[in-house]
């Protein structure tokens, strides 16, 4: 299995008149706030940066503003959540304390002060984990920009003098006391004076690269699908112009490590699929972006076909025809069933291979982070901005679900959730439905 890590950024809204108040004098309220607003984006780009390279989940711990104001603000790829209450240890110590309890098994935490930290420097802290309880990044204040565990450690929040200039030292002498081995990383400036101000023109400039338009993206949202990939991955590894981004969930059969031997590139996210095809599409290269559910095959001539659709005008989404993996006259029915909806209604499902520019779908905000529709609901926004064109071509979905269940008692539940969704039944309440209509009768 893949290592559990996690990186939390903590920072918050860009308030002018907020944030980096000690720089007002020198920059005003909204330079300060710009300036804020720039380190914090910096930070996340690094982060991103990171999360291309190795298993690492993203979380930004926010105070000030709400998550929606945080999602359209820094995008949709990490997890949020707000600091809470309490004294700058308080809040760090929950929020490392909590990703260890969810299962990571080592946690960095950075906040945005410190321009000259890149990837590679938090590269290093995760690797220092390995073997230390505790790491350091010291500040030239005395204070540090960066703090990793690997295990609960209450006593070094505790007794700080936050925002002095011995933080370093107390918390050297709390983790002595509790035998914590530690472990220091390079000292850097953090800007919070007039005086360190200079310090940002040696910051190093995070990656930003724009969408390749020659370019697709194929991005799978997978959960223990490791024995399934190599079919599934086959035909799309090594084509020329495509991007194969496979986004596990936190899978215990090692599906990102198969992902990884099979030439994919595979990222880790937490687990919902809506969150990790926003985390996919947010890290993604290519200007075109294909949605693929993990056993879903796509036909030969897919690329050509689906830049064809694209190209027409008004296209805001387009899709590939269903089929399922297996015959029979039940099956072709189903087939036909679906043909219909997505001609007539223009309302294709996930299993059909959703695709649309990188562009369209930034503008349309991502796909909600729902527990069941999210591809449906994402479909019917799209809807309102252009239209929504079914491919010739056929992309074939596995029959598993439809084998174990039946054809009839499939359709019937999925036609359930859909007419739940438009009454406006909560999404948890749809997926419970889900969930309990598909378990095999006994």
């Amino acid at each position: 299995m893949a290592k559990a890590q996690r990186l939390i950024i903590f920072t918050r809204y860009p308030e002018p008149g907020q944030v980096k108040t000690r720089l007002i004098p020198a920059l005003g309220e909204e330079g300060a706030a710009g300036l804020a607003r720039r380190l914090a984006q910096d930070t996340l780009a690094w982060g991103m940066s990171l999360a291309r390279q190795e298993p690492v989940r993203l979380e930004v711990r926010f105070a000030g503003g709400d998550e929606t104001a945080m999602r359209s603000w820094l995008g949709l790829a990490p997890l949020y959540r707000p600091q809470g209450e309490g004294d700058l240890g308080q809040r760090m110590a929950r929020a490392l304390h909590q990703a260890l309890q969810e299962g990571e098994e080592r946690v960095v935490l950075v906040g945005i002060d410190c321009p000259r930290r890149d990837d590679r420097l938090m590269s290093q802290a995760f690797q220092a984990l390995a073997s230390h309880d505790l790491v350091l990044g010291p500040a030239q204040d005395g204070g540090y920009y960066l703090v990793g565990l690997r295990q609960p450690a209450p006593a070094i929040f505790q007794g700080i003098s936050w925002g002095g200039p011995e933080v370093l030292r107390q918390t050297l002498d709390a983790a002595g006391r509790a035998g914590l081995s530690t472990h220091l990383l390079a000292t850097l400036p953090d800007i919070d004076r007039p005086e360190d101000l200079p310090s940002l023109k040696e910051a190093p400039q995070p990656p930003r690269l724009e969408p390749d338009p020659g370019l697709i993206s194929v991005v799978m949202p997978a959960l223990n699908e490791a024995a399934g990939l190599p079919a599934t991955l086959a035909p799309l590894l090594g084509l020329p112009g495509v991007e194969m981004l496979v986004v596990d969930g936190g899978s215990g059969d090692g599906t990102f490590e198969t992902a990884q031997a099979l030439g994919a590139e595979a990222l880790l996210s937490f687990r919902g699929r809506a969150r990790q095809m926003n985390l996919g599409a947010a890290l993604a290269r290519g200007g075109l972006l294909l949605f693929l559910h993990a056993d879903t095959r796509l036909p030969a001539g897919w690329r050509a076909e689906a830049r064809r659709v694209l190209a027409q005008p008004g296209v805001a989404l387009g899709c590939f025809r269903f089929a399922l993996d297996q015959g029979g006259t039940g099956a072709a029915l189903v087939e036909r069933m679906v043909d219909y909806r997505t001609r007539r209604l223009g309302l294709p499902y996930g299993d059909q291979g959703l695709f649309l520019t990188a562009e369209r779908f930034t503008q349309a905000g991502g796909y909600a982070e729902m527990p069941i529709m999210e591809d449906y609901e994402l479909v019917r926004r799209l809807s309102r901005q252009g239209r929504v064109v079914q491919a010739g071509l056929k992309a074939s979905t596995s029959g598993r679900r439809w084998r174990q269940l039946g054809l009839i008692r499939t359709t019937l539940v999925n036609q359930l959730i859909v007419l739940g969704f438009h009454l406006g039944v909560p999404p948890a309440t749809l997926r419970r439905w889900y969930q309990g209509g598909t378990k095999p009768l006994p």
